[in-house]
């Protein structure tokens, strides 16, 4: 059969048989981490919480996050993403909807930190997850897809919040309590679900043919090889190299932002002067405009190979989404719905672009310890971004202001990201010190018979 054919078989078969699954984890994962924005309408004067109090302890769960991370995906690494994401799930899914049962403000802060403990490791555990399946230039759309689900759990979600609100007072329990445990249900079933359907590694897909599985495995060989002939990083070096840490530092910078808009996005649009039943509905309609972005940003990465440029322009777009709204003013509220969209259109852009850099760089054990390193140190950003957008806000009294301190956060993450300066050599196959020749960006991938062998 030809190669090009084989590929695509094949890339179309593990796409449709992983993507899926792994999409229905992430919507859940973002459902019980960012509930917490609608229930806080009403969860916040039950139970006595400021907004810099709820915003400090809608960040903890970063804390938790923070100190599973490295562990967790080590863990993952050793023993199979089976088992253990289909752990975290059931975990989570648990602790989310003992959410509900919080009754001041140490109970709320508790139940942020176990729930980001149970859910350490989940991200990056897929971003690696995603380097055992995928050649690099399909990586970006694969992981727009992943990310993509995030988008879809905000934009279904925060509507759904709004529904469950309604049923304060049945069987004794708020709206909000309600909440969190009809959504943490998901989570439940879906760590069954992965339990018996996920696959490992490609050596154990019984559902892709012979030639699929050797195309695969000898390709993404190939270029873990030719990755290392150019610089194999190990694992401590993976803790301590600059440029790991510059783009941790990004990612921090990226999750300010982030973590502020989503979870503060009810009280923004409930600003607006949106009536109660409709502030779920308008709060979703940024990430519907996200979800067609990034995509689209997706795939046009993937196209060009090209990373850096597609990261930071991502960046600048949701920092001057931000900080528009400051001079919109209030009196607005459709201006400044439409603010809104563009910084959250170049939000939900940055991740899938971001993670391309490092899995390119850092392979084997260093890409688990690495990519887990960015990710809990980054994680600070999702306790420091809602921490003071809620501080902010109480001194300012205004959504505005708040939001224009959290743009110098993604403007500080495009010029990091610059400065590492990635480019589309790190996801081509360089050419060798052999002498051979590099293997063109658009053409099919070398299979089992073509992939350079040692001493041919």
């Amino acid at each position: 059969m030809n190669i090009a054919v084989i590929e695509r078989e094949t890339v179309r078969r593990v796409a449709l048989r992983l993507m899926p699954l792994l999409m229905l984890a992430y919507f859940c994962s973002y459902l019980d981490r960012s509930n917490i924005g609608m229930a806080a309408l009403t969860m916040n004067k039950a139970i006595g919480l400021s907004s810099a109090v709820f915003g400090f302890g809608a960040g903890l769960f970063s804390v938790g996050y923070i100190l599973a991370e490295i562990p967790s995906t080590l863990i993952l690494n050793s023993v199979g993403a089976r088992r253990w994401i289909a752990r975290i799930l059931m975990t989570w899914g648990i602790i989310s909807g003992l959410t509900a049962f919080v009754w001041n403000d140490w109970g709320f802060y508790a139940a942020r930190i176990l729930l980001g403990i149970a859910e350490g490791g989940f991200y990056p555990g897929i971003v690696l997850y995603l380097t055992w399946w995928f050649p690099s230039r399909y990586r970006t759309r694969m992981l727009a897809l992943f990310q993509s689900s995030s988008v879809i759990s905000l934009f279904i979600g925060m509507p759904l919040g709004g529904l469950l609100m309604q049923f304060d007072g049945v069987l004794g329990l708020h709206g909000w309590q309600w909440l969190f445990i009809v959504e943490a249900l998901p989570s439940v079933v879906m760590s069954v679900v992965i339990w018996r359907k996920l696959t490992d590694r490609p050596a154990d897909a019984a559902w892709l043919k012979p030639e699929q599985r050797a195309w695969l495995d000898e390709t993404l060989t190939a270029e873990r090889t030719q990755r290392e002939a150019i610089r194999k990083y190990s694992l401590r070096e993976a803790f301590t190299h600059p440029k790991v840490w510059i783009l941790t530092i990004a990612y921090f910078g990226q999750n300010v932002s982030q973590y502020g808009l989503v979870l503060f996005m009810p009280m923004i649009v409930q600003g607006l002067g949106v009536s109660p039943k409709m502030i779920g509905w308008v709060s979703a309609i940024p990430f519907l405009f996200a979800f067609v972005a990034m995509l689209l940003w997706g795939w046009h990465s993937d196209a060009t190979g090209e990373r850096t440029w597609h990261c930071a322009i991502a960046c600048l777009v949701c920092a001057a989404g931000m900080a528009a709204c400051v001079f919109i003013g209030p009196g607005h509220p459709y201006l400044i719905t439409a603010a809104l969209i563009l910084a959250e259109m170049g939000q939900q852009s940055i991740a899938l672009t971001f993670w391309a850099i490092p899995s390119s760089l850092l392979t084997g054990t260093a890409a688990a310890g690495g990519i887990a390193m960015i990710q809990s140190v980054g994680q600070l950003g999702s306790w420091l971004g809602p921490w003071a957008f809620g501080s902010i806000r109480d001194a300012s009294g205004s959504n505005s202001v708040a939001l224009l301190c959290l743009a110098a956060a993604p403007m500080l993450s495009a010029v990091l990201v610059v400065l590492v300066g990635h480019n589309s050599h790190f996801d081509a196959p360089r050419r060798q010190p052999n002498g051979e020749g590099d293997i063109p960006r658009n053409r099919p991938s070398p299979g089992p018979s073509q992939v350079p062998r040692k001493g041919s």
